[in-house]
């Protein structure tokens, strides 16, 4: 057996093993969502025989879960259009400004030090500003998401625009542009890759975040977030899996909608507005 057959094999056998990993806790999600409990209790990995739509239907009935949908939604809308406004301009300026500027350095150092700080350190003080705000709801979640969101955003925007030649925006300033139009015009639409890749993972982060709701929505059921509403399918005494897991199965449908929809502008954006004819 030559070398490279043997290498081959060994990258089929681990892209395989990978996607066996992946599909395994999906596989898990679908079977159990579609089980009675007494199921469940006897096998937990056999496929559901006779399947029941009662989980489900619970589910898609619950007023609770409606509402948890909706807040989730509203949070994670507004923290993708905050991020996808705010970001970019302070990115730009940032990323501009550094080279004759001490101040924007500084900025720039200080918000890199943000990475580097545990939520644990910053949750009860968060948690205490937070309240003292009267800011313990979905709208004051969109804020705390979004400010907790800048530091990782920046530094990631930042750096791709160190890729794009400035040429470019200096032919757009000899042309008469202002720097509004030149960031909406040129810089903005050059940045749809890294954008795209900035958005998934808050999104991602959002629509699944368990701590941030628990500390700052848990007071009222109305407040709830999609993974509040599967917590709460927990008790001291048990876990009702059919119903935990079909929460889950209707709660990663928009999501996977979502990064299906986005994906194609992280691959697309590489090629777009990069030539000028």
């Amino acid at each position: 057996m030559t070398k490279k057959k043997k290498v081959r094999i060994l990258t089929y056998f681990v892209l395989i093993l990978g996607l066996i990993l992946i599909l395994f806790p999906l596989y898990i999600t679908i079977v159990t969502a579609f089980k009675t409990n007494i199921q469940t209790a006897k096998s937990f990995f056999t496929p559901p025989l006779p399947a029941t739509m009662e989980n489900v239907w619970v589910i898609l009935t619950s007023k609770e879960y409606w509402s948890a949908f909706k807040n989730t939604a509203y949070i994670t809308v507004f923290v993708l259009l905050g991020n996808m406004i705010i970001m970019p301009a302070m990115s730009y300026a940032i990323a501009r400004s550094m080279p004759s500027s001490r101040v924007y350095r500084w900025i720039y150092y200080f918000l890199l030090l943000g990475i580097f700080i545990p939520f644990q350190v910053k949750m009860m003080p968060l948690v205490k500003v937070m309240s003292y705000l009267h800011m313990l709801n979905p709208t004051g979640l969109i804020i705390l998401c979004i400010s907790s969101s800048t530091c990782e955003s920046v530094f990631l925007l930042v750096g791709y625009m160190g890729a794009i030649p400035q040429e470019m925006e200096e032919a757009a300033y000899v042309d008469g542009a202002s720097t509004f139009q030149t960031y909406t015009k040129i810089v903005f639409p050059l940045l749809k890759p890294m954008l795209a890749t900035v958005l998934i993972k808050m999104a991602l982060w959002t629509w699944n975040d368990f701590m941030l709701p628990l500390v700052t929505l848990n007071r009222s059921w109305k407040y709830w977030t999609l993974t509040l509403f599967q917590y709460n399918f927990k008790t001291e005494y048990m876990i009702n899996y059919g119903l935990t897991f079909a929460t889950i199965l209707m709660s990663m449908l928009p999501i996977l909608i979502f990064y299906a929809f986005m994906q194609k502008y992280i691959i697309s954006g590489l090629t777009s507005g990069a030539v000028k004819s």
